[in-house]
């Protein structure tokens, strides 16, 4: 890779003020990634025995903003461009991604390349890993989408302009979304906590798995790259899951 294609990156487009030591961190992690090939925002897993499939996904580090915050970050009347769907109908992967800086983290650290997830919701919400904390310097607080109460924040760095998030950064608790069909299968309720069992080579049992109720949703349940990575998802033979 040259200078030249290296410019061309979208992910160097807005580094403009940024010092010196945060560009070359930024320029290290494209490369990363560049040489590495993207890795998927969602990982479909193996069927389930029950009425409807179930599906364990690994939902790797990414933002939901408010349509007035992408307009800050991307330009007035700017819109969330679709890269790919997800698996519950409507949500997608867009083509827009941010620089995450943490102010005051050892040698103020950041991570590029954060992608945002449409469509725009009514919060500004990043969501990392616990591996991502450890090396942001943050101690990330488990929460549910939403939750941001006593939550860190950070600086959203786009295109256009930076946004300050004074809270909203968070581990995502791991969940599964039922429909109520699903919750009368299972014989549990919305709030209430489960067990994922993954068999497979790497195998294990996962606890207080959030059930999360809506009316017209897909079995589905979501795990972050740490804990897909602990289970090596992709070897997984069998999905179940245990009411507690």
């Amino acid at each position: 890779m040259t200078a030249a294609t290296l410019a061309d990156l979208p992910q160097l487009k807005s580094l403009k003020g940024l010092e010196r030591s945060q560009v070359e961190q930024i320029v290290r992690q494209v490369l990363r990634d560049h040489w590495a090939g993207p890795l998927p925002s969602y990982r479909d897993s193996r069927p389930h025995d029950g009425p409807n499939p179930l599906v364990v996904n690994v939902s790797a580090r990414h933002a939901h903003v408010t349509q007035a915050d992408l307009e800050v970050l991307f330009g007035p009347g700017s819109k969330l461009t679709k890269l790919k769907d997800l698996y519950q109908e409507g949500e997608f992967a867009s083509e827009q991604t941010v620089n995450i800086i943490i102010p005051g983290s050892p040698r103020n650290r950041m991570t590029p390349n954060v992608r945002i997830l449409g469509p725009t919701r009514n919060y500004t919400q990043v969501e990392l890993s616990y591996t991502d904390g450890v090396f942001l310097g943050l101690d990330l607080p488990l929460r549910i989408s939403g939750d941001h109460r006593d939550t860190p924040g950070c600086v959203l760095v786009g295109p256009h302009g930076a946004l300050t998030l004074r809270q909203g950064v968070i581990r995502a608790e791991r969940h599964v979304h039922m429909s109520p069909a699903d919750l009368k299968h299972f014989g549990v309720k919305d709030g209430d906590y489960m067990k994922l069992k993954i068999e497979g080579p790497c195998g294990l049992v996962f606890d207080r798995v959030k059930v999360r109720q809506h009316p017209k949703v897909r079995l589905e349940v979501h795990i972050d790259t740490d804990e897909g990575n602990a289970c090596h998802l992709d070897t997984a033979t069998r999905m179940e899951l245990l009411k507690i």
